[in-house]
């Protein structure tokens, strides 16, 4: 099995799993630089505002990995919509994939607009991080509009194996940002100097215009996702809408639940104070950059493996399976040592933080390295392998199971009672994933996954 595996990482099937793979990891780098971004221009400002940024950052997290929860149902039926040559059907399964995006964006952008402060204060108790952190939030919660069109966009053009398109306009989404932030945050060209608050209206912007200039290039095209009001009303029939709940609930639900478990993490390390608050933010965004290859190779298997199981080549599926899990192991070995080689030279570009919070982001960054290893698997079977199935179920309890049940408690003891230094309790953030390693390869070998949704 081993060898049949090993053979689909040469020849036709690796060519197409990198020319999805490349341009989904390209579209995360960017995305993840949005905030790595404005990390880095606060950081020349202080710690304070390094420290919201994070919990800010750390708040849209959640909500963005909601709305991928949601943009699953879509993904799933859309993936092997396509490998069955229904081609209505992906142009369908994008538009209710739109429709329950924006219901998501409403919620989520009222939470982020009407309550900012709480959402800020379930980190930290410092009034200075919760100000500047709610003024961030406020702001960006309309950006949950432009993120939800985007997310839902990218679902079809995925399917259909033209995950480059949206990725290009994420790159100006991403150009602007980062001319917007350097004008706002330090007052150029005339405007005043405006700090954090600045880097939320580059965010909010940039997003606007990123969305407005992908629909306006696939509706000028007659794009098959280009889709009407005629084709939003059709696909809000009940039926529809259930068997898309069905598959988005559980999968939102478990989104839901790991990020805030992130979230919680996030907090269990900012009782330590704004320094380890500071280096927790400045190796979040690391961290996205760096999975972002893996990412993609994980989203483009769940692609190729559903048009697989569309087409009930079973079999194929299932060698597929094992082959972009090797291969995403391989990838993560390479990427942690290389970014152990730079990790001097990224570390350098944080000026504005203090002599003991570098010291402790050092310890983060080693930590990190080990993690993103321990991380390959488990990402792979769960997103590219066992959700193209519409194994859901299981990936929910098992999340559930390893983030709420062991990884969380035992790092709220350590840190709370047993008071582990710093760098320990950020290992510990690692535990999970040992615990899914396991689980994932037990329940891919055993094949109850594999299944045709769109039969």
């Amino acid at each position: 099995m081993l060898s049949l595996a090993l053979s689909h990482l040469r020849g036709e099937f690796l060519r197409r799993l990198l020319l999805i793979a490349l341009p989904i990891a390209l579209q995360s780098m960017l995305f993840s630089s949005r905030s790595l971004v404005d990390i880095l221009m606060l950081g020349q400002l202080g710690e304070l505002e390094v420290a919201a940024m994070g919990i800010a950052g750390k708040a849209l997290f959640v909500a963005v990995i909601m709305l991928f929860g949601v943009s699953t149902g879509g993904a799933l039926l859309t993936a092997q919509y396509w490998g069955a040559g229904n081609r209505e059907g992906v142009k369908q399964g994008t538009a209710l994939t739109w429709v329950m995006s924006t219901i998501t964006a409403v919620i989520l952008g009222c939470v982020f607009f009407w309550m900012p402060e709480k959402v800020i204060g379930l980190a930290t108790q410092s009034p200075g991080v919760i100000t500047l952190g709610a003024k961030y939030l406020a702001i960006t919660s309309f950006s949950m509009f432009a993120m939800a069109w985007v997310i839902s966009m990218a679902v079809g053009l995925r399917a259909m194996h033209q995950p480059g398109v949206s990725t290009f306009f994420s790159a100006i989404g991403i150009g602007l940002n980062i001319f917007l932030n350097w004008v706002l945050i330090f007052g150029k060209f005339g405007f005043s100097e405006m700090g954090i608050v600045g880097a939320a209206w580059a965010t909010l912007i940039s997003g606007l215009v990123e969305v407005s200039l992908l629909y306006a290039y696939l509706y000028s095209r007659k794009h098959l996702l280009a889709f009407t009001t005629k084709t939003l009303i059709a696909v809000c029939e009940w039926q529809r809408v259930k068997r898309f709940l069905s598959l988005s609930l559980p999968t939102t639900f478990n989104h839901l639940a790991w990020s805030s478990g992130i979230f919680v993490y996030h907090a269990i390390i900012g009782q330590a104070g704004v320094e380890g608050l500071a280096a927790l933010s400045i190796m979040t965004p690391i961290e996205s950059l760096s999975l972002a290859m893996l990412i993609g190779i994980s989203n483009a298997s769940a692609v190729l493996i559903g048009n697989q199981l569309g087409a009930n080549n079973m079999e194929e599926a299932y060698q597929q399976a094992w082959a972009v899990s090797i291969f995403n192991l391989l990838c993560s070995i390479i990427l942690a040592i290389g970014m152990l080689l730079i990790q001097d030279s990224i570390l350098d570009l944080f000026s504005a933080i203090s002599s003991d919070t570098r010291e402790l982001a050092e310890h983060f960054f080693v930590v990190l390295a080990v993690s993103i290893v321990l991380k390959s698997i488990p990402m792979t079977m769960i997103v590219g392998v066992l959700r193209a199935g519409g194994d859901i179920r299981f990936c929910l309890y098992q999340d559930l199971i390893a983030q709420w049940a062991i990884g969380i408690p035992v790092t709220a003891f350590c840190a709370l009672v047993l008071k582990l230094p710093l760098e320990w309790i950020y290992a510990l953030l690692a535990l999970e994933e040992v615990i899914k390693w396991f689980g994932s390869t037990i329940r891919v070998r055993s094949k109850a996954w594999m299944n045709n949704l769109v039969a």
